[in-house]
C-alpha cells in the first residue's frame, strides 16, 4: 500500500506508560535511531521516584520526551505534537501538556472500568467527546501484540510486556526511522534469552507491519536530517558527557583517577560509567556512605590521584566537612553536585537548581571553593575538564553544578579532537637542596606545591588545623590566621584571570534588555530569546559557565543593560549574589516545579520587561 510522505521540520513526541511500561527503553531507542538518521534532537526523560511505583497511578507514570528536527534545536519542546499513552493514567497525567490538534494514540486494552477508576475517569475519554479537540488513534496494543507472538514460547506476561516495542515499530514507521539499530540493541540484550529476543523483535517488526498496512494511518512524516558541522557525532547524556570528561582529564594530566562516591539519584550513573573505563587508569570505589567516599577522594588526592567525588544536593551537606578539610589541605579534588529537588529528599528524579548557594556557602569558616555549571548534556564534557584545570593548577576543591535535566537529557554531540583538548599540568613538587616548604605559593596562582607521599626530601604535615604560611606547621597566631584566610580567598578570586570574558549575544547592539542564566537553563533561554527576536524585538543574551569567581567583565555587563533578567529554577540564588556583589537590581525569574523552563514561558517573561521600557 503506497502512502502519502509529509515533510515536517520538527516533531515533538511523548511516550507515556507505567514505569514498567518501558517508555524510558522505548524513549531511548527512537532517540538512538534519530541520533543515527542524523536528525537535531533533545530529549526530557520523566519518571517517578520509585522503582515501581503503583500500577495505573497518575504518581506510577513516567514518560520520555524527544524534540527532533531539519534545524539547530535548543530544547526537549513545549508540547507534544505526538502523545503515546499506554494507559488511563499516562493520557491523564499528560493530556494538560497537549496542544489542540495533537495526535494521540492510546492503548485501548488498558482503559478498562477499574484503570479509569484509578485515575479519576467516570467514563472512558476515548469513546466520549473530551478528546474531540486531538486526532485520536485508538489501538489495542496489548493485544496486536500477544497476537502477533502466539507462535513464540514464551508467556503471556512476557508477550504483553513486548508492547512497547510493538509501538515503538508503529512510530518508527510513521516517522520513518531507521530499524536496524533497534534491532542489534535488542539481539545484545536479550542475548541470553534468546526466546525473548526473537519475540521483541517479532513484536517491533510487527509495529512496523501493522502502520505499513493498516488504514489507520494513510500519511507517513519524514524528518530530514539537519545540516550539522562537519565531523564524527553521538548521541549522548550529560552524566556521560561528564564521565568521559573526567577520563581526558586523566589523560590530559597523566593522572589516575579516583572516583569515590555513594549512589545517589541523578549521579549514580556517572560511576556506572566510569567503572567501564579501568584501561584508562580510572579507579571507582563504592563507598558505604557519602562522607567515606568524599574521604576516600580526598585521600586519593594526597596520594597524587585525581580525586572525584559525584553526588546530589543531600550529599553535599553530607561531605561539606570535607571539602572544607580540602580547602584546608588545598588539594585537588572534583565535586560533582547533579542537583535535583529538594529539600531533604525532596523529588530525587526532577531537575532543579537550588545548590547554588550551598555551594558558595555551605561550609563552616571561610572556606571557599571554585564553583562550575554546564550548560548542556554535550558541555558537561567540557565543564568536568574545566573543573579539573581549575582543580590541579590551584590546588582546590572545585563544586561542578550540574542538574537532573542535563544528566538524564540527551543531544548530538560531536567528538572533539583529542589533539585539541587543553594539557592539564600536575607540576608535582620535586626534592631540592632547600628545606621543603609545603605552603609557599606559586606567586601567581598562589597555589601551593603538591608533594606526593613517600617522596625523599617533602615530607609535611597536612591536615585540618590552620597551617603556619610557608612551614605549614600548626599554627594558633591570630595573624597568621587572618593572612591565610586572606590567601585562599585571593587564590580563588585570582582564577577570574584564567578564565574567558563572559559572552554576551547581542547581534543588533540595540537591545537594553539582557537575559542572564546559569547551568541547564541555557536551551530554553535561548530559545526564548530567539522567540523574541524573531518578532523584531531587540534582546541580549549571555550565560555564565563560572560561577565562583565570576568573569572579569561580568560586572561591566550588568551595567551595560538597563534591565537584567535572571532565570533560575530556584527562588533567585543567582539573582541574590548578584544584588549583593554588584548592587545591579537584577529581574528574577523563579519556578521551582521540578521541570525545565518552557521557552514560550521565557518568551512571555522577556517581552514583560521590555514591554516596561
Amino acid at each position: 500500500m503506497t502512502k502519502q510522505v509529509q515533510q515536517l521540520d520538527r516533531v515533538i513526541i511523548r511516550f507515556a506508560g507505567d514505569s514498567g511500561d518501558g517508555m524510558q527503553l522505548t524513549g531511548d531507542r527512537f532517540t538512538q535511531e534519530t541520533a543515527a538518521f542524523g536528525n537535531d534532537l533533545s530529549t526530557l526523560p520523566n519518571f517517578p521516584a520509585e522503582i515501581r511505583a503503583p500500577a495505573g497511578t497518575l504518581p506510577g507514570v513516567s514518560s520520555f520526551q524527544l524534540h527532533f528536527a531539519d534545524h539547530d534545536i535548543l530544547t526537549p519542546g513545549d508540547a507534544p505534537d505526538v502523545l503515546v499513552a499506554m494507559n488511563p493514567a499516562a493520557l491523564k497525567a499528560n493530556l494538560g501538556d497537549l496542544p489542540r490538534g495533537a495526535d494521540v494514540l492510546v492503548n485501548t486494552d488498558e482503559f478498562t472500568k477499574r484503570n479509569l477508576a484509578k485515575v479519576g475517569y467516570a467514563t472512558n475519554p476515548v469513546e466520549d467527546d473530551s478528546l474531540a479537540e486531538y486526532r485520536v488513534h485508538a489501538l489495542p496494543l496489548t493485544s496486536m501484540t500477544v497476537t502477533a507472538l502466539t507462535d513464540f514460547d514464551i508467556s503471556k506476561k512476557d508477550a504483553e510486556r513486548a508492547k512497547n516495542m510493538f509501538a515503538l515499530g508503529l512510530l518508527s514507521w510513521l516517522y520513518h526511522r531507521p530499524t536496524e539499530g533497534t534491532i542489534a540493541f535488542l539481539e545484545r540484550k536479550f542475548a541470553k534469552k534468546p526466546e525473548i529476543m526473537k519475540a521483541n523483535i517479532a513484536a517491533f517488526q510487527a509495529g512496523w507491519s501493522y502502520g505499513e498496512t493498516t488504514e489507520a494511518f494513510s500519511v507517513q512524516y519524514e524528518v530530514k536530517p539537519a545540516e550539522h558541522e562537519a565531523g564524527l557525532y553521538r548521541n549522548i547524556t550529560g552524566n556521560v558527557a561528564l564521565a568521559y570528561g573526567l577520563v581526558a582529564s586523566g589523560v590530559q594530566s597523566g593522572l589516575p583517577v579516583f572516583l569515590g562516591s555513594y549512589p545517589i539519584t541523578p549521579a549514580s550513573d556517572i560511576l556506572h560509567e566510569l567503572s567501564k573505563h579501568k584501561r584508562f587508569g580510572v579507579r571507582t570505589f563504592q563507598a558505604e556512605d557519602e562522607i567515606a567516599a568524599v574521604g576516600a577522594a580526598l585521600g586519593a588526592s594526597f596520594g597524587g590521584s585525581l580525586g572525584v567525588t559525584t553526588t546530589s544536593g543531600p550529599g553535599i551537606a553530607l561531605k561539606s566537612e570535607t571539602i572544607g578539610l580540602g580547602v584546608s589541605t588545598e588539594l585537588p579534588l572534583l565535586v560533582i553536585d547533579v542537583q535535583r529537588a529538594g529539600p531533604s529528599t525532596g523529588l530525587p528524579t526532577k531537575t532543579e537548581q537550588a545548590d547554588l548557594l550551598q555551594a558558595m556557602h555551605g561550609r563552616n569558616g571561610e572556606a571557599p571553593v571554585p564553583v562550575i555549571a554546564p550548560q548542556s548534556p554535550s558541555d558537561c564534557f567540557d565543564a568536568a575538564i574545566e573543573a579539573a584545570r581549575i582543580a590541579v593548577k590551584y590546588r582546590t576543591p572545585v563544586i561542578l553544578l550540574s542538574d537532573g535535566y542535563l544528566a538524564n537529557g540527551s543531544e548530538p554531540w560531536k567528538l572533539p579532537d583529542v589533539a585539541d583538548l587543553p594539557t592539564i599540568e600536575p607540576d608535582f613538587a620535586a626534592p631540592s637542596d632547600e628545606e621543603f616548604q609545603p605552603f609557599k605559593r606559586d606567586p601567581e596562582t598562589l597555589a601551593r606545591p603538591w608533594a606526593v607521599p613517600g617522596t625523599a626530601g617533602l615530607e609535611h604535615r597536612i591536615g585540618g588545623l590552620e597551617k603556619a604560611d610557608g612551614s605549614g606547621n600548626i599554627s594558633y597566631d591570630p595573624s597568621n590566621h587572618d593572612k591565610m584566610v586572606r590567601l585562599r580567598q585571593a587564590k580563588i578570586d585570582g582564577i577570574a584571570n584564567d578564565i574567558a570574558p563572559l559572552h554576551v549575544d547581542d547581534p543588533s547592539g540595540a537591545a537594553r534588555v539582557l537575559v542572564l542564566g546559569w547551568g541547564g537553563t541555557y536551551g530554553a533561554i535561548s530559545a526564548g530569546v530567539r522567540r523574541v527576536r524573531a518578532t523584531g524585538q531587540h534582546v541580549a543574551q549571555a550565560h555564565l559557565r563560572h560561577l565562583n569567581p565570576f568573569p572579569a567583565n561580568l560586572p561591566e555587563v550588568l551595567r551595560s543593560y538597563d534591565k537584567v533578567i535572571v532565570p533560575e529554577i530556584n527562588l533567585g540564588q543567582l539573582a541574590l549574589l548578584l544584588r549583593g556583589r554588584y548592587l545591579v537590581d537584577v529581574i528574577g525569574y523563579n519556578q521551582v516545579r521540578g521541570l525545565p523552563f518552557k521557552s514560550d514561558e521565557l518568551q512571555g517573561v522577556i517581552q514583560d520587561v521590555i514591554d516596561s521600557e
